[in-house]
């Protein structure tokens, strides 16, 4: 018990000086292109971070030193949107920002990806995949040298990433193909294409490696796959108006999974046995981002139009707490969403 405790506080002291706090919480604001940091258990605003134009996908280091973030200088085009009446894309603010956490501040730039969206690490932290939105790639970084390994064509409007647990495969989802790419990481090639849901946003592995889980925000779905065979084995529909999937967690004992619902305003949690709805609750309007803390006993949710973060008791399912952040928050993450959960965990 004594390392696992280490684990977690190793990921809570990241600030140096005078700011140390526990559980700290990263969103990225779309509009406001910052970062807004928050004390999980105070729930409390720490700090506000500039980052650069568009700040999405948000991932931290093993290590709890480090941040990336995607950001775009793709103009916001919303559903029906006609593009040729957008500005120009500024292609110079495309990158991968990397956020020295202590220091608060972006301290490098990974070049060479298009209108990144999504990505994640590897769990030694270091290759990083990312979904480059309109080169319909996932393209793999070395985050030590900041090269690019290789850039894979997985489908037309790429989005969700999540790497295995044991760091063997990666997948990216294809908005309009409604398809995930498997990507060995060790060939870095794309193994296999499978179908999933209608236009696939997010994606996580169980803890354990052997499933992973796949949001269609179109047809309302949740697809469950045998990550050992990359196969569908069952899609459930989330059922309720306006029920839009988006992104997703899961418990650190992956007995529970937690969707965000997007114009329908709620997370819903279910049950990984059974697959039926849990609870659910209203946590403010358009939620996306979802994360969980490190022993299960709350999510947070970005909530875009109302600007702001929810926390959800999962021991009540109530929100007992929301945050203001900046303009229309996107991402959201815990530091130490990848360390070894607590014993005594909530559901």
């Amino acid at each position: 018990m004594v390392s696992r405790l280490n684990v977690i506080a190793l990921g809570a002291a990241l600030f140096a000086g005078s700011h140390c706090f526990a559980e700290p919480v990263f969103v990225t604001n779309e509009m406001s292109g910052d970062l807004t940091v928050l004390d999980g258990v105070k729930h409390t605003l720490i700090a506000t971070i500039p980052l650069g134009k568009r700040p999405r996908g948000i991932r931290v280091s093993p290590d709890g030193k480090l941040l990336y973030v995607a950001l775009s200088g793709s103009p916001i085009a919303g559903p029906g949107v006609d593009e040729s009446t957008l500005p120009p894309p500024d292609k110079a603010a495309d990158g991968i920002g990397v956020v020295d956490i202590a220091a608060r501040k972006v301290v490098r730039t990974l070049k060479g990806v298009s209108d990144p969206e999504q990505l994640a690490l590897s769990p030694d932290g270091g290759r990083l995949y990312v979904a480059s939105e309109d080169g319909g790639a996932a393209v793999v970084f070395d985050t030590g040298s900041g090269k690019i390994l290789a850039s894979l064509p997985v489908g037309a409007e790429p989005e969700g990433v999540a790497v295995s647990p044991n760091g063997h495969v990666a997948y990216v989802t294809s908005e309009s193909e409604g398809t995930v790419s498997v990507i060995d990481a060790r060939s870095n090639k794309v193994l296999k294409q499978f179908k999933v849901g209608q236009r696939p946003r997010s994606v996580v592995f169980a803890p354990d490696g052997a499933r992973a889980y796949v949001t269609g925000e179109n047809d309302a779905s949740v697809s469950i796959v045998d990550a050992r065979k990359h196969e569908v084995i069952q899609k459930i529909t989330l059922e309720g108006e306006g029920i839009r999937p988006m992104g997703v967690g899961i418990s650190p004992n992956g007995q529970m999974l937690y969707v965000a619902t997007g114009r329908a305003g709620k997370l819903v949690a279910l049950d990984t046995k059974t697959f039926k709805t849990r609870w659910s609750v209203p946590v403010g309007q358009r939620p996306w981002g979802v994360a969980v803390s490190p022993n299960g006993a709350r999510v947070y949710t970005a909530n875009g139009p109302s600007n702001d973060v929810a926390v959800v008791d999962t021991r009540t399912h109530t929100v007992i707490e929301k945050i203001a952040v900046g303009n229309r928050p996107w991402g959201v993450t815990s530091s130490s969403q990848n360390s070894i959960p607590l014993s005594g965990e909530f559901r």
